[in-house]
């Protein structure tokens, strides 16, 4: 894509080690852009996001399904976000 617009670019076909690094490291930027993304353009970052998180449920040999089953049960047991309630600090 990059060379179809007439510019230059290098890739390097990374290690499984570093892959996983690299999309930790993606992982964070995405969700970072979609912090601060305007709500035009809020979807395409998601997108960016979940393209991610695909890859990352992929190398780990995980599902979607698996994701989604493993949040059921702890939204059944802590609760989830749905309520607006924000925990400000828990006490000993």
């Amino acid at each position: 894509m990059i060379t179809e617009t007439g510019r230059q670019c290098r890739t390097t076909v990374l290690t499984e080690p570093a892959y996983r690094t690299a999309l930790l490291a993606k992982l964070v930027e995405e969700a970072q852009e979609v912090q601060i993304a305007a709500p035009t353009e809020l979807l395409n970052e998601l997108a960016d996001l979940m393209e991610v998180l695909d890859n990352l449920l992929a190398i780990h040999k995980l599902t979607l399904s698996q994701v989604r089953q493993v949040q059921e049960q702890r939204l059944r047991s802590r609760g989830g976000f749905e309520s607006r309630l924000q925990l400000d600090w828990v006490g000993e």
